[in-house]
Parts: structure tokens; C-alpha cells; sequence
């Protein structure tokens, strides 16, 4: 893929097409316009998180967004949908290990009541006990999925190795045991304590002038205050895992192993983040999943996937490595992604192979800015890590200037195929039916 750095800089979203606005009351605001449809996306983020559940109330934070837009003081569950269903509107909430999201998306001339309804089930919640055991019913009825998914239990272990002791290491979305605890009290409770508005962010992209949207957005979430707020609880120091970890999580009667296997990687804000990256993008991204899905399931046909990947958050990363495979190939599939974690980590990679990962990173980030979607979530990532309004403009020379050698230096400080959390999910092959 040949792809015109010049020219990508010229298209990317940058100072001259986005603007940045910040509240009184310490909300973030970053508008940009785009006529080519006459819709708005928004998104937003909120500091509370997972991360700061109670031990003995996993999964309250996911529990509380997801009641959010069940009913508030001024309307009920549905007058809230029958509204955004009139208009063709929509509006969701969820939470993760680091944030809470929401998002929505209507026609621009309904812009007001969007922002009016999504202000009202962030600051004014009411969280009525029906909607509450609904919620906690289909919660419970997800959890009983989870625990017979290969790939979700495989994740979960991992998480728990690779973090221990850690909220990080904790489902977003809790345990049976701990949803079951949870009261309408804890849900107002931590509502109270945990959502409010600064260092919120929100990002609207659309057919509206930044103006109006500076407007709609005093009238409504500018005017929002929590006194109540509680201080952010400190976490505990991440401590990497320095041997091999190795589990199987047994499922039975499953015709499908799940593999994850990692060790935590760069932050999003860390100097290494974009060597590591590009060379993730080699390693088990690029064309047929890297050289992992080349090595793994086109030649040795152990798997039906192979891959890789780098999550990265502010303050932390993980760099996995993740295969769907037949149970009695697991350990030899692991065994493979080993050998080429060490052969990726014994010289620079190739002078082609870094060129076309290169033109794949750049070019497709110029495809995931083609709706309103993708350019506000793009901006709202540009933000949350301060990566400066230039961002989108420079990243196509910062790739650029990322050499073989970076890529090699970089990826020795996190990988060691003896230091590794390796996880396993499903029958296990002795127990495979002859």
C-alpha cells in the first residue's frame, strides 16, 4: 500500500478543524464540524470506573451506567425511549475498567433534546427498583454465559495473573455472588460519590456549528455540580509477572480451546507505545494476523485464529497473544507462539515487512475517520491521553520516523517468552471423548 504522508496530514482533523473548550465547572468540550451528513455523534467519559468498585460489590459500576437510562426524577424508562425513538435518536451508557462511557447519535436539529435526556440520566438517576431486579436478572443470565465461554473465562484468568491483587485483575462486570449483593442504595450511593462532572470529556462531531454546540452544552451539563463527590481511592502498584505462568481453566464438552497469553506492555502515554505498536502490527496484526497467523495457522494449521494485540491505558499496557484452537493442539500452539515471540525478539524485523505495516497503520487510520463516529472517537482518544490537537497531523511522520531497530529495543523491555502469563480455556484433551 502506497500511501502520501502529505497528503494525510493535509486531510487529518487538527487545531484549524477541531474545537477545544472547557467548562466552569471542569468539563472538557471538543467539537468538530462535518457537513457531509446531517446527523451529530457524541461521546463522552466520565472518571469513575470498575477500578474503584468495592471488593465485595464487583461489577456496581457497570451495573449502575447500565441503569442510568432505566428512569430519572423528570422521566421514567419510557418516556425516556419513547422520546429518542421518536426522533431516531440513540443514547447508551456502559462502564469500563478505567471509565464510564456514554454515547449517542440523532439528527443534528435534535442535538438539544439529546444532550437534555443524557444530562438528565447522568446527573439525576433514580434507579427504580423494578428496572433494578430486570437489570440484575439479565446481569446474572450474562455472567451464567460468560462462565461457559472459552475465550471470556480464558480472559478473566488472565487478567487475575497478570494482576493480582489488582482492581485491574477484576471483571468490569462482577461475579454471581457479588451482583446479587447489590442494592438500590449502593447504586445511589456510588452515583453520588463517583459521577461528576470534572475531568469529564465530551467530543461532538456533526452538521452543527461549534457555537451552538458550546451553547447546548452550558444549558445543559455546564450547569452540573456534585458536591457530594467522594476522593478517588489510590490503586496498588502493577508488578509484572516474572516466571511462567501457566493454567487451564476446564470447560467441559467444549470442541474449542481459547488461548491468552501475554505480559504487560507500554502505557498509551509511554515514549516506547508506538515502536511497540508498529511492531504488534507485524508481529500479529498485519495481513493474515502477522507472522503469528502466518507461522500458526496458515503453516502449522494448529489454530482457526492466532493474533496479537497491545491495550493500552494511561497508566498501564498488556500485550497479548490469543488462539482459537482444536483441544489437542493447545500446547503446541503455545509452544509455537513462544518460539516466534523469541525469533521476532532476535534481530530487527525486515525492511518490507516494516515499510507495508507502515502504509497499514497509516492508512487505516485515515479509514476509521470516515464517519461522525469514527472522527469524534478518534478525538476523544487524542484528548484522554493529551496527545495534543496535532496529533492525527503528525502521526503519519511519527510512524514514519519509527526504525527496525527502535521496534527490536522497545519490544526486549516487555517480551520474554519465560516470562509470561499463559492461559488456557476448554476441554482439556484428556478428556476429549475418543
Amino acid at each position: 500500500m502506497n500511501v502520501n504522508h502529505q497528503t494525510l496530514t493535509e486531510n487529518m482533523p487538527g487545531p484549524d478543524t477541531i474545537q477545544r473548550f472547557e467548562l466552569p465547572n471542569h468539563i472538557t468540550l471538543l467539537t468538530m464540524t462535518n457537513s457531509n451528513t446531517p446527523s451529530i455523534y457524541m461521546v463522552g467519559i466520565l472518571e469513575t470506573a470498575s477500578k474503584y468498585d468495592p471488593s465485595d460489590k464487583l461489577g456496581l459500576a457497570d451495573f449502575t451506567a447500565s441503569m442510568l437510562s432505566r428512569g430519572t426524577k423528570n422521566r421514567d424508562f419510557h418516556q425516556i425511549h419513547d422520546l429518542l425513538e421518536s426522533t431516531g435518536a440513540s443514547l447508551s451508557f456502559s462502564a469500563s475498567t478505567q471509565n464510564t462511557w456514554f454515547s449517542g447519535r440523532s439528527l443534528s436539529e435534535d442535538l438539544p433534546l439529546l444532550l437534555e435526556i443524557a444530562t438528565d440520566c447522568l446527573t439525576q438517576p433514580s434507579f427504580p427498583q423494578e428496572y433494578i431486579e430486570r437489570m440484575r436478572a439479565q446481569i446474572l443470565t450474562s455472567l451464567a454465559i460468560r462462565d461457559q465461554g472459552t475465550g471470556e473465562m480464558a480472559s478473566m484468568r488472565f487478567d487475575q495473573i497478570l494482576f493480582p491483587d489488582h482492581p485491574y485483575g477484576q471483571p468490569t462486570d462482577g461475579y454471581p455472588k457479588t451482583i446479587k449483593t447489590i442494592t438500590r442504595e449502593d447504586l445511589l450511593n456510588f452515583h453520588s460519590s463517583f459521577f461528576y462532572p470534572a475531568g469529564m470529556i465530551l467530543v461532538v462531531v456533526g452538521d452543527i456549528q461549534p457555537s451552538k454546540i458550546l451553547e447546548l452544552v452550558r444549558n445543559t451539563l455546564g450547569s452540573w455540580v456534585n458536591p457530594t463527590k467522594a476522593e478517588l481511592p489510590s490503586l496498588p502498584i502493577i508488578k509484572p509477572v516474572y516466571n511462567l505462568a501457566r493454567e487451564h481453566v476446564e470447560i467441559p464438552e467444549k470442541s474449542q480451546t481459547d488461548i491468552l497469553m501475554g505480559c504487560l506492555g507500554p502505557a498509551r502515554v509511554a515514549a516506547d507505545y508506538l515502536p511497540i505498536h508498529l511492531g504488534n502490527d507485524i508481529l500479529g496484526q498485519f495481513g493474515m494476523m502477522g507472522r503469528i497467523g502466518e507461522s500458526v495457522r496458515i503453516q502449522a494449521g494448529l489454530a482457526y485464529y492466532a493474533a496479537s494485540s497491545v491495550n493500552s491505558w494511561k497508566d498501564a499496557g498488556v500485550w497479548e497473544f490469543s488462539a482459537g484452537v482444536n483441544p489437542s493442539n493447545t500446547e503446541k500452539t503455545i509452544d509455537l507462539i513462544r518460539k516466534e515471540i523469541d525469533k521476532y525478539l532476535q534481530k530487527p524485523v525486515e525492511p518490507t515487512e516494516l515499510a507495508d505495516s507502515k502504509s497499514h497503520l497509516t492508512g487505516r487510520l485515515v479509514l476509521s475517520m470516515e464517519s461522525n463516529a469514527g472522527l469524534a472517537n478518534a478525538i476523544m482518544s487524542m484528548e484522554h491521553f493529551q496527545s495534543g490537537l496535532d496529533y492525527f497531523q503528525r502521526y503519519p511522520s511519527l510512524i514514519n520516523a519509527i526504525t527496525a531497530e527502535d521496534i527490536l529495543s522497545a519490544s526486549r523491555k516487555y517480551l520474554n517468552s519465560d516470562h509470561l502469563a499463559i492461559v488456557s480455556a476448554g476441554t482439556s484433551p484428556r478428556a476429549q471423548p475418543k
